[in-house]
């Protein structure tokens, strides 16, 4: 009876912890989200008007025509088509790649393998900045520096370990009686990868798509160096240039291409984040 009292007792108390938690829980969620906000609302104003509100997220008048101005005379309708097909392209190199590397780290050991991934692993600890400087070299050298198939190369030819690690990870996890029983039934390395490890691995390779995916839309100074010459060849990180003039700013204008720009990610991270959370869980689990 004094075990059920103390219970009764403690309900109060567990609810007003519960409360504070969740508004504590609240007010930090709405501070992480209030930049993306106060975006959307500049995006609807003129430049005196986000100047002069200041954090004011109501719009005296909802002017649309800075979407309109942003996607024709901003000409973000191409840059959003390039950014789609370079970061589309990039990720289906990258998720083959990794996992391909992956696969034979994670399942294979063979004379050298600790000292490839060593070397993996020290690539991380290397700048952005030192590798940008080879890559164009490269890709001057091989004529890449004109369309967008070379910009997808250099994208996709970043060493992602950390996408090559969480696939090693998985795979290790799984059963070596799946092997077995394929070489068994007389299947080759590629078929047993392709048809059997490959599909089992979807939560990892729905990790890689998302993380790559936001890399590449998001990636500046190499697309930024390739469309130098050619301006038809930005993407939608690089195209907000084209609202900095040299003796004013369009800041409604750049406003409403940033929303433009990051709609799509939130979208795709809203129907994916289930997938990412999963492959993330997955590969530390193994």
């Amino acid at each position: 009876m004094s075990i059920s009292a103390s219970r009764w007792k403690n309900r109060p108390q567990r609810r007003t912890v519960w409360w504070v938690v969740a508004a504590v829980l609240l007010a930090a969620g709405f501070l992480w989200v209030f930049p993306f906000i106060w975006m959307v609302s500049a995006s609807l104003k003129s430049s005196g008007e986000i100047f002069a509100g200041g954090l004011d997220l109501v719009p005296e008048t909802l002017r649309w025509e800075n979407y309109a101005r942003a996607w024709v005379d901003g000409s973000f309708d191409q840059y959003l088509l390039n950014t789609v097909i370079v970061t589309v392209a990039t990720t289906v190199i990258v998720v083959v790649r990794c996992a391909l590397a992956g696969y034979v780290l994670g399942r294979y050991r063979f004379p050298g393998s600790r000292l490839v991934i060593g070397i993996l692993i020290a690539t991380v600890f290397v700048p952005t900045g030192y590798t940008i400087i080879p890559v164009v070299k490269l890709s001057l050298e091989l004529g890449l520096m004109e369309n967008l198939g070379g910009m997808i190369l250099a994208l996709a030819g970043a060493s992602n370990v950390a996408s090559i690690l969480i696939y090693a990870g998985y795979f290790r996890g799984l059963p070596k009686e799946l092997e077995e029983a394929s070489i068994v039934d007389g299947a080759s390395f590629w078929r047993t990868f392709v048809q059997i490890m490959l599909p089992l691995s979807m939560p990892v390779t729905a990790t890689v798509s998302i993380l790559t995916f936001l890399f590449t839309w998001n990636a500046f100074f190499l697309p930024l160096v390739f469309s130098l010459s050619n301006p038809a060849l930005r993407t939608v990180s690089v195209g907000m240039q084209a609202f900095v003039g040299e003796n004013s700013t369009d800041w409604s204008g750049m406003a409403a291409a940033g929303v433009i720009s990051i709609v799509p990610i939130v979208v795709l991270f809203v129907f994916m984040q289930r997938y990412f959370v999963e492959g993330i869980a997955g590969a530390v689990k193994s």
